[in-house]
């Protein structure tokens, strides 16, 4: 029998097994805080633990940390898959089905800003899909606060700003 710690653990590796793409704190701790599995610290805990011993991976992109699997997490999970209740994958994978759109857009589309040596702000925009790169235009602007707008609309007009780069190379 697993204790409920480790049980945490192999959740969270679960559902980074199951998606393409890294997961935000949030949307990990959504699902075991929204499912009623346990609370904030518990799963803030076992995220850390995981970090810890090179389970997951974070990434930092401005005021948010997106985790992965590493191989040797998948591995992991590998051998104690089994130790995860049935009802528990099932209702992780509707999670995911149920969530996909947002919890895709919001992992996939990312934006982030840094200050460069001539005082001006770079915005580094970036679309992802999977692996591969749609997408990752850099945007120079004067001020911190424009810097900050633009990051705040990526995830809503990046489409928009690609379908009209495409149009631009290849409308004929």
């Amino acid at each position: 029998m697993t204790d409920t710690q480790t049980l945490y653990k192999l959740i969270l590796l679960y559902m980074l097994r199951r998606v393409t793409y890294p997961l935000s704190n949030t949307q990990l701790m959504s699902f075991l805080i929204d499912q009623k599995y346990t609370d904030y610290f518990h799963v803030q805990e076992a995220i850390n633990d995981l970090e810890d011993a090179h389970l997951i991976s974070r990434e930092k992109i401005r005021n948010t940390s997106q985790y992965s699997a590493t191989a040797e997490g998948e591995q992991t999970l590998e051998y104690f898959v089994s130790d995860i209740p049935a009802e528990i994958r099932a209702d992780v994978d509707a999670y995911l089905k149920r969530n996909a759109y947002d919890i895709r857009n919001e992992s996939c589309v990312r934006a982030d800003y840094d200050r460069t040596e001539s005082g001006d702000y770079a915005v580094h925009c970036q679309v992802r899909e999977g692996a591969e790169t749609v997408i990752d235009l850099t945007l120079t602007v004067p001020t911190e606060d424009m810097a900050a707008t633009v990051c705040s609309k990526w995830p809503d007009k990046s489409s928009e700003i690609y379908l009209s780069l495409m149009n631009a190379f290849f409308k004929k």
